[in-house]
């Protein structure tokens, strides 16, 4: 299976405004900043929203952000390209939900002068999660998790990240239920003493049985720290007026520092439908 890497250069650090002060002061040297960004797929149909017009905003709530590493969805291929083409310290990889780089990935992106890719994969959330682009429980289309082992170059520390989009419709709600077991049953077969992060759009709220299975051993990082930042809502269809918190960045093995939801915007555009959420994690 193909896996599609982009390998360049580095560019300069800048921070989030969303982030408080207080949060960049207590955050250090080896602390990880997650993002988790459903960044819509790149569909000319959306006129003002269309990518061609929104990307450089895209592109530049990331660079203010600067997350050591992202977990996207519905991610187009050139999308990926564009973003790195633009941020070159992260190198990104993933395939589509059907095996292959013409329909939407689960896209990871990392910064490469930070943390080193030890080893990659994909599985489908189905009966059958080995098999590619397998599709069960009566959802439209195959839904995946692509995953990292990543290793922090300066400490040595490594940590999993698993980044997933579950099915939209809410007649679904059983299919997501599945699928957060399939998920669970995966991190359960993982080395207990490394770090785990889960990256998404869950497509449900967290008081659903999906987001139940999921906390049964993983910590939801908005609902771990004291002052979350921003719109706790994430889904906004580009009107800056969100109404349901489907965004999560979930933990295991971390202390979860600081979490807000960044809702920058310029001109009238903002970077996609969805507000990236962004975590500051410490290794215990």
């Amino acid at each position: 299976m193909r896996i599609l890497m982009r390998v360049v250069a580095a560019v300069g650090l800048a921070l989030c405004s969303v982030i408080p002060a207080a949060a960049q002061a207590g955050r250090s040297d080896g602390d990880l900043r997650v993002m988790s960004f459903n960044v819509r797929y790149a569909n000319e149909n959306d006129g003002a929203n269309s990518w061609s017009k929104r990307r450089d905003v895209f592109v530049d709530t990331i660079r203010k952000a600067h997350p050591d590493i992202f977990g996207t969805q519905e991610l187009l291929q050139k999308q990926g390209d564009y973003i790195v083409d633009h941020l070159p310290q992260y190198g990104w990889f993933g395939v589509d939900r059907r095996g292959a780089h013409e329909d939407e990935h689960m896209g990871l992106f990392y910064d490469r002068e930070r943390l080193t890719l030890v080893d990659l994969g994909n599985f489908w959330l189905s009966d059958t999660p080995d098999v590619v682009g397998s599709n069960s429980w009566g959802t439209p289309l195959p839904r995946m998790v692509t995953w990292g082992l990543f290793e922090d170059k300066e400490t040595g520390k490594r940590f999993y990240l698993y980044n997933t989009h579950f099915p939209y419709k809410a007649e679904d709600e059983p299919a997501r239920e599945k699928a957060a077991a399939v998920i669970v049953k995966r991190i359960a077969a993982l080395p207990a003493e490394v770090p785990v992060i889960v990256t998404g759009d869950f497509n449900t709220t967290p008081d659903s049985r999906a987001h139940a299975t999921l906390t049964g051993g993983l910590a939801d990082v908005r609902e771990e720290v004291s002052d979350p930042a921003g719109s706790a809502e994430t889904f906004h269809n580009f009107t800056g007026k969100a109404d349901r918190r489907i965004d999560w960045i979930l933990e295991r093995g971390f202390t979860p520092l600081h979490f807000a939801t960044d809702t920058y915007h310029r001109d009238g555009h903002y970077p996609s439908d969805h507000f990236p959420v962004i975590a500051d994690l410490r290794f215990d």
